[in-house]
């Protein structure tokens, strides 16, 4: 017996043939010596086949293994720039190291373009086009400064910014250095409240949930005339998307978000009272893909429900990165009429990761 409606099962079958095509112009951009990048160009060289004439499908990246989280920490980083982009203004983003040395990511307009597409699912009256944005999260060198900047200025906001030193924060907890992390978290908040306080067209915040937490406990952000409020960080769960409805922001707009350097950014499902506050992630397909996978065997997509390790595939003419085994496991989510192929729910970090990666303030 068939689980989707006849019109959900069309529109998921149009999903499949649009990421087809897909990815065969993105293996063919990648792996042609005239626009690929040289990372791909070399790697195509050590196969015995030419992936152009071998993969015709999403199924067919897996001739290409998995995706090595090695290969994006250290240089040459000019190795990702692909030869059909080459010469274009290029930004390098990390990830947050907190599994080693820091990965690292080009951009050229991604960035720009992932977060134009997340501007669609945005409500235009809680996220009003022409408000100013704060935006009280890591900085440096993660692409998530300048995206929510670009978020922001895409809508015809101006956007305000909190200096953010996560990896600081990281070690003073590895330190136990509570007190000063205490100092440190406050010196961020005081700047965050100075800047509500003296600019009165805020109206939407990017932050984590401990910012927000904080933040919280110093001002009343429906009363300084935030409407909107999009957060993200490995502490947003049911429990943490509950409290924030019902006690910390009642009245604003609360969109939960998941998204990362490797990726862009997921969307979430449509708050619906009837789901208990379970947040649902589904990725900005076809550009990037979630596959829930067993653990001890990722070419197993575990079934609706069932928990597994998201395995990312990213597909863009920038960065191409088939079947990454990330950080984060969660359950498996069944497509939906708003976006009609597979999300992730109750995303948290892998188990086996659990005691030896800090989160700091996210």
């Amino acid at each position: 017996m068939d689980i989707f409606s006849k019109a959900l099962t069309e529109k998921m079958k149009k999903a499949q043939s649009d990421l087809d095509a897909h990815v065969r112009e993105i293996v063919d951009w990648h792996f042609d010596p005239a626009t690929g990048s040289p990372f791909w160009l070399e790697y195509a060289e050590k196969l015995d086949f030419d992936p152009r004439k071998e993969i015709g499908s999403f199924d067919d990246l897996k001739i290409l293994g998995h995706f090595e989280d090695e290969w994006l920490r250290g240089g040459p980083v000019r190795r990702w720039v692909p030869k059909g982009l080459a010469g274009k203004p290029t930004y390098v983003f990390e990830t947050g190291g907190s599994t080693g040395v820091p990965k690292t990511r080009i951009n050229i307009n991604d960035f720009q373009t992932d977060y134009e597409i997340f501007s669609d699912t945005l409500n235009d009256e809680t996220f009003p086009k022409g408000a100013d944005w704060l935006m009280l999260g890591p900085s440096g060198p993660r692409r998530l400064r300048l995206a929510v900047e670009h978020l922001c200025q895409h809508r015809g906001g101006i956007c305000f910014f909190v200096d953010l030193d996560p990896r600081w924060v990281n070690k003073l907890i590895k330190r136990g250095e509570h007190q000063e992390m205490q100092q440190y978290k406050d010196h961020v908040i005081n700047q965050a409240l100075t800047i509500l306080r003296a600019h009165d067209n805020i109206q939407c915040v990017f932050t984590t949930p401990k910012l927000l937490e904080a933040l919280c406990e110093k001002i009343n952000l429906r009363k300084a005339g935030v409407k909107g409020i999009f957060c993200g960080g490995t502490e947003m769960n049911a429990q943490f998307h509950r409290f924030a409805r019902e006690e910390l922001v009642p009245g604003i707009d609360f969109v939960p978000t998941y998204g990362n350097t490797l990726m862009g950014l997921a969307a979430c499902k449509p708050f619906n009272n009837d789901n208990d506050y379970a947040i649902t992630y589904y990725p900005p397909h076809p550009r990037a893909v979630f596959e829930i996978v067993n653990p001890d065997n990722l070419d197993e997509v575990v079934d609706y429900g069932e928990t597994g390790r998201v395995l990312l595939t990213t597909l863009t003419k920038e960065f191409f990165v088939p079947r990454f085994p990330e950080r984060d496991e969660g359950d498996r989510a069944a497509p939906i009429d708003l976006y009609p192929w597979d999300g992730v729910s109750n995303l948290r970090l892998l188990s086996s990761l659990q005691t030896s990666v800090v989160v700091g303030v996210y």
